[in-house]
């Protein structure tokens, strides 16, 4: 199963600054700000939605096609993921601009400042599927993630005309879409991913109810923090999966991502609904216990005994024969 994960491909460059911010702000000439804080360290990390995605399948093996744009600057990413399994052949390399990121001080206090460039991934709307088909093969399913809002309704469009499957998977831009993009987005998702927040808020922002949402999408994906995911069809029972024991809470950051890595991959083995998410949930606690979301190691002896503990020995005998 062919499967092409759309959205963002960024960096993270993460500074401490051991003071307060507040200490540093005049009350009177907060209309005039201008300082430089001299920071501890400075933390580079890979990010990106459709790249943390595509980095989780890559490791579970099931060859990820990454579909995005990025800057000149990728080669050191490329390579990274190429390394990891990733078909990076259909990210789009912008001429005159940078890779995506985020940059971001944060101080004693947990206060943070940051600002995020866009950059590259602007040029996501310039983006053909139909290039990327004809280059793999053609394509199974389509995961629309978070990126350029243009690219995300175009890959969308062209997913509705050329009869290809697709994921609607709005997250971080979901606070900055209207109901009608919203509703244009996910109208004939053959999946919704969202977390339970975002389900209110596509509800909210469509005018939907949750019925009238459940009968527009083949399945509704809701990721429940600590409590697991639930999958809903409708006319159907809902299938509810929880999430293994931690070793520890270290780093939410790419938790999500990560879950949707493991159950596109469950997709591509072909296993059912209840044993993608549980992949999910697995690969999703792998990551809160570790700095970064692309910084985890899946060792696979490791991963099956733990999931065989979360979920019993049928399930892992499945798994364990595509995870080889």
């Amino acid at each position: 199963m062919r499967i092409a994960v759309t959205g963002s491909i960024a960096t993270d460059h993460l500074m401490t600054f051991p003071g307060r911010f507040a200490d540093q702000l005049v009350a009177d000439q907060l209309h005039t700000v201008s300082l430089s804080f001299l920071v501890d360290n400075l933390d580079v990390r890979r990010g990106g939605v459709a790249a943390n995605i595509c980095f989780g399948m890559g490791v579970l093996g099931t060859g990820p096609i990454l579909v995005g744009a990025a800057g000149a600057d990728f080669d050191e990413y490329r390579a990274w993921l190429d390394r990891h399994g990733v078909d990076t052949g259909s990210v789009r390399i912008s001429e005159v601009l940078h890779t995506a990121r985020f940059v971001c001080t944060t101080d004693a206090d947990h206060n943070q400042i940051g600002s995020f460039y866009t950059g590259a991934m602007s040029e996501a709307r310039l983006i053909e599927l139909k290039a990327v088909a004809d280059r793999v093969g053609g394509l199974d399913l389509v995961s629309i993630g978070a990126d350029d809002p243009e690219g995300m309704l175009r890959h969308t469009e062209e997913c509705r005309s050329r009869g290809i499957p697709f994921a609607a998977d709005f997250s971080q831009q979901i606070a900055r879409m209207d109901g009608e993009e919203i509703r244009i987005l996910l109208d004939g998702a053959t999946y919704l991913f969202s977390n339970e927040y975002e389900k209110g808020l596509i509800e909210s922002k469509t005018g939907w109810t949750d019925e009238e949402i459940l009968a527009k999408v083949g399945h509704r994906v809701t990721t429940l923090g600590a409590r697991g995911v639930r999958i809903e069809q409708a006319g159907q029972e809902s299938i509810e999966v929880g999430c293994p024991e931690e070793e520890s809470k270290v780093d939410p950051t790419g938790v999500g991502d990560a879950f949707r890595a493991g159950f596109l991959s469950g997709l591509a083995w072909g296993v059912g609904l209840e044993r993608a998410a549980q992949v999910g949930c697995m690969l999703a606690t792998l990551v809160i216990e570790t700095v970064g979301t692309q910084e985890y190691t899946l060792r696979r002896a490791h991963f099956m005994d733990r999931f065989t503990k979360a979920y019993g020995h049928d399930a892992a005998a499945e798994v364990r024969t595509h995870l080889g």
